[in-house]
């Protein structure tokens, strides 16, 4: 039938089973490093390949593209573009610390340009790549069959040198990854020899020889317990930063100078960023940035401006650029075809296991080689010896099968002696010879006599590996890049001081829309700036970029916003709206808006609500870190709103003043500060159908004066000390005559300052400038006189006030 090969299958199972058998191959056969030779399947196989190709170090270059095709080829069925890519990163010496390959041509770059195509490069192995092959054909490793059983390929390379912790390694497989950072050369030898010798040491111990990750492109580690910990569980993490140093330029100036960068980082992105900064103006310090790198060496150069704090902008290119990165230590390696998290003593141990048994291997074959030898030796010098009856013999023979018969019977030779007698050239069998037989059989004696104490003693095996270690790093050592810091430094930046400072005119809206303008633009511009109809200008003020702006609304809330992160808007054009600077601002109007330069100087914002409800907070309780939402400034209740908003110092009168026309004067001390949460206390009893118009405060109240306008048109200058100061929570005293018909209704009142201008907002038509030089004090009794026509332009709406404009 033909749907017996047809399995009815739940899905899980069989996404489960092919996808754990994938996992499976992605761990052992593509994305960690063994922890042997450390190396990655792909990267065993190009190094194995140029070796049987014999594309090795003492002979010419060969095109990279030959190698990969042998690869693929031979050993790796997968794309030219990923083996070439490995073969890349051997190569580059700002990523290996001890690069496994040389290559002729365009390897890529620090700055992470693309190497050139696998035809116009050419490869070879570096030497110590050739280190990590020595010994292969001696049956030290074993080998399988490769893709298509057509020729054999390594598990493993016999790796004279510990090259997981040399050069380190970073993949990313299915449920694990690894990160494990390049060593010297030198450190790790010696930590090896120390586990061999003291196998009770300690992490401590070992860090005395072995102190830390050296990567190729130096820079400075900062952290030794990161390490410590690293070591001893197999994950840490520690802190890398570029090398920097501070250059004295003439006219006061000075420039950062970056010589190395932290490892992996890409050179040509950090310089992009730190420009950005500049571009950005979050440091407007920088004047320049270059990248001056050239063959002598990296050089990025950051000139500063005259007056910059030098310290303070290289603590901030630390913390906000690539300049200094973490490096989270996950030594993950596969041993015994499992991956393991493993701290440096497992590293170490399975290294050392590994060259036991590659050495101990070698030595069988060494031993084997050299006793076949001394075995044929021996029948050469006893041939010699017995020269004539052994060519006799040899003549009378038919062949040469029967001339080695004859020899094994007449004189006792072994098939392999009688075998190595008749293939013997006659030239060798002069007298002189059986001197270097003599000779060759001396030395062969003591090689079988050492290579026997080595496999009968696990001292002497030791002792093998530790000389070759020596001489490796006799050979191969180079300088340690990167130094190692105890302790990370902690970066602590003043973000006033990263603030460049700059005076602008700050200008808010009733309605919400804010903007900051620079002050070349103000003057040339004057005049108000754009708005809506319904609208009006509440705030303008000179501010400085490091000030704050403390903007109060009517449902109680405020918004905190840095001068220096207000939108750059053009004089003559509307401001961005509060909805799109913070979240959470809804419908809201603005009641209030005060320029802060110290949270910490004695002052409190007074605040009071349509109720008669009033409170005094600290200024200081309104500082805070996080301002991307609205915050909360008072709790108002149910129907309620905010009405007027002060900025005061504690010593003030404050006077109240109702829509009905009542006025309520009392000393700021009587209101009791209260966090920004709480909702105050009754400021002034309203009679039914009553509501706050306005608070206003004032310093020496006997001179202060008030502006009042009504509904029906009219304008009233008064004085505090028309009113007697009393306490809070009264009814306070009339400020205007009642009237039997159309009774004058109080719509807005503030103080009066010659520096400002107080217009009226009318139902129909533009806003009226109220002239208060026309205006006379007048008694409280007084209703004021009238400023514009209640039949014509309709009764009054509010009272809009903002700084004077420049004549």
């Amino acid at each position: 039938m033909e749907n017996e090969h047809i399995q009815d299958l739940p899905l899980e199972d069989v996404i489960g089973d092919r996808f754990g058998r994938y996992s499976k191959y992605i761990i052992q056969e593509r994305a960690l490093p063994d922890a042997r030779d450390g190396l990655k399947p792909v990267q065993r196989r190009i190094l194995f390949s140029m070796h049987t190709e014999g594309n090795t170090h003492q002979k010419p270059f060969r095109k990279a593209a030959k190698t990969v095709g042998n690869v693929i080829g031979n050993y790796h069925p997968h794309g030219d573009s990923s083996v070439y890519d490995a073969m890349v990163r051997l190569s580059q010496s700002w990523k290996m610390r001890t690069p496994l390959i040389e290559m002729h041509g365009n390897n890529g770059s620090v700055d992470g340009d693309p190497p050139a195509a696998m035809r116009y490069t050419e490869t070879r192995l570096s030497a110590i790549a050739g280190e990590l092959l020595t010994d292969i054909e001696k049956r030290t490793v074993d080998f399988i069959p490769n893709f298509d059983e057509t020729t054999n390929e390594p598990v493993v390379l016999p790796a004279r040198f510990p090259n997981l912790l040399v050069n380190g390694s970073t993949g990313i497989s299915a449920g694990y990854a690894t990160e494990i950072p390049p060593h010297r050369l030198d450190e790790v030898i010696d930590a090896v020899i120390m586990r061999m010798e003291k196998p009770s040491c300690t992490v401590e111990d070992l860090m005395k020889v072995l102190p830390g990750p050296d990567f190729p492109t130096g820079g400075i580690i900062q952290g030794v317990d990161g390490i410590e910990k690293a070591y001893k569980t197999g994950k840490g993490k520690v802190i890398i930063r570029g090398k920097t140093e501070i250059e004295d330029l003439r006219g006061g100036r000075q420039r950062i100078v970056i010589t190395e960068i932290p490892y992996e980082i890409n050179k040509a992105s950090l310089v992009r960023k730190i420009d950005d900064l500049r571009i950005d103006r979050k440091l407007d310090s920088i004047a320049e940035v270059r990248d001056e790198t050239d063959r002598t060496g990296l050089r990025i150069v950051i000139d500063l401006k005259k007056e910059a704090d030098t310290e303070l902008i290289l603590n901030y290119l630390f913390k906000a650029t690539d300049l200094q990165v973490s490096y989270n230590f996950n030594m993950v390696a596969i041993y015994n075809k499992r991956p393991i998290l493993m701290g440096l003593h497992r590293l170490l141990d399975a290294y050392i296991e590994h060259r036991k048994e590659v050495v101990t291997n070698r030595s069988v074959y060494d031993l084997e080689k050299a006793k076949a030898r001394h075995h044929i030796v021996e029948g050469l010098m006893k041939a010699l010896s017995i020269l004539d009856e052994v060519i006799a013999c040899i003549r009378s023979s038919k062949d040469k099968q029967d001339a080695k018969n004859r020899l094994i019977k007449q004189f006792d030779f072994t098939e392999a002696q009688a075998e190595a007698i008749v293939t013997l050239q006659l030239y060798r069998l002069t007298n002189t010879d059986i001197t270097a037989l003599q000779k060759e059989a001396a030395e062969l004696e003591k090689t079988i006599q050492q290579l026997e104490a080595i496999l009968g003693s696990v001292k002497k095996l030791e002792a093998v590996i530790k000389r070759e270690l020596k001489e490796m790093k006799k050979t191969y050592t180079t300088e340690r890049q990167t130094v190692i810091e105890a302790e990370i430094q902690e970066i602590k930046i003043d973000q006033k001081a990263m603030i460049p400072s700059e005076d602008v005119m700050v200008s808010v809206t009733r309605e919400g829309y804010i903007k900051r303008t620079g002050l070349r633009s103000y003057s040339a511009s004057g005049g108000l700036p754009a708005m809506k109809e319904t609208d009006g200008l509440l705030f303008k003020q000179e501010m400085n970029t490091t000030d704050v702006l403390l903007v109060f609304t009517n449902k109680g809330s405020y918004l905190y916003l840095p001068v220096h992160e207000l939108p750059d808007i053009r004089w003559k054009d509307a401001g961005q709206h509060a909805s799109g600077m913070v979240s959470g601002f809804k419908e809201e109007s603005i009641v209030g808006a005060f320029s802060v330069r110290d949270f910490s100087a004695q002052q409190f914002i007074l605040l009071a609500t349509k109720s008669g409800m009033i409170k005094r907070t600290e200024l200081a309780q309104l500082n805070v870190q996080r301002y991307s939402r609205t915050l909360t400034a008072m709790n108002v209740k149910g129907e309620d709103e905010v009405c007027a908003a002060a900025l005061t110092d504690g010593s003030s009168d404050i006077l109240m003043i109702s829509h009905l026309g009542y006025g309520l004067r009392f000393a700021e001390e009587e209101v009791p500060v209260v966090g920004p949460r709480a909702a105050g206390v009754k400021g002034i009893s309203l009679k039914e159908n009553d509501y706050t118009v306005a608070a206003i405060a004032a310093k020496n109240a006997e001179e202060a004066q008030f502006l009042a306008v009504t509904s029906r048109g009219s304008a009233k200058r008064g004085g505090f000390d028309q009113f007697e100061r009393t306490s809070r929570a009264k009814r306070g005293v009339v400020l205007v005559r009642e009237l039997k018909t159309n009774p004058h209704r109080i719509v807005g009142a503030a103080y009066l300052d010659e520096n400002r201008d107080y217009y009226v907002r009318m139902k129909k038509g533009e806003d009226v400038k109220v002239n208060i030089n026309t205006l006379k004090k007048v008694d409280r009794y007084s209703n004021g006189s009238f400023i514009v026509d209640e039949k014509e332009q309709g009764p009054i709406q509010a009272l809009l006030l903002t700084e004077k404009e420049a004549e």
